[in-house]
């Protein structure tokens, strides 16, 4: 634990509350052991942009917890595309034990990097899949699929629109609303409904975009 220092533990900890999501403290634990695991690889692997260990709490872990209250409203089968990683699949498998999560990404390196997040933090709600998501094919539709800056709405609703039905909930995670990505969806996907985040730490617009398929 120690690639993770106190203030850290502290500013996720006040992050939750500020985001109404109750840890308890063994899931604090838990991502606090993800973010050095994400820390200590990131050097070698390459996992994420942002490189300061101090703006992972806010822009992965609170950004990843944004959307509890949205997978919170059911389903117990989530797919996590282009996990890279593993933001939100890892944290959101932390938070619902119960739940089962299967994180996606065609990158070998990113996937093994989750295969170790999934045995150090024993976590056996998780299934890591190294494959394209075209080439994808799970024994039945997820209750919902969510991607975090994957691709354009059009991009990820289509590659996915094999993997859902029309029960299934597409969480899209975006920055500033994407109006002209909403015009361009596939006439067999709506927009159920917009929701603006506010991650604590976090600048700029956050949006989450709620899809369903129409048949």
């Amino acid at each position: 634990m120690s690639l993770v220092t106190e203030r850290q533990a502290e500013e996720l900890a006040q992050g939750a509350r500020a985001l109404d999501v109750a840890l308890s403290p063994a899931q604090h634990d838990q991502l606090l052991a993800y973010l050095a695991l994400l820390i200590k690889w990131n050097k070698a692997y390459n996992l994420t942009a942002v490189r300061d260990p101090d703006e992972m709490v806010s822009r992965h872990l609170l950004d990843s917890l944004s959307v509890v209250p949205a997978v919170a409203l059911g389903g117990d089968t989530w797919l996590d595309v282009g996990s890279g990683g593993g933001m939100p699949g890892v944290p959101l498998a932390i938070l619902f034990p119960e739940r089962r999560f299967t994180l996606l990404d065609s990158n070998g390196k990113k996937t093994r990097f989750l295969t170790q997040v999934k045995l150090e933090l024993k976590l056996a709600n998780l299934e890591v899949v190294n494959s394209r998501v075209e080439a994808f094919t799970p024994p039945q539709p997820f209750a919902g699929i969510v991607s975090r800056a994957f691709s354009e709405l059009k991009n990820f609703t289509d590659w996915t629109r094999h993997l859902g039905d029309t029960d299934t909930r597409w969480l899209a995670m975006k920055g500033v609303q994407p109006d002209d990505e909403l015009q361009a969806l596939s006439a067999d996907f709506r927009l159920e409904s917009t929701e603006v985040l506010k991650v604590p730490g976090c600048q700029g617009q956050r949006h989450l975009l709620i899809l369903r398929r129409t048949h």
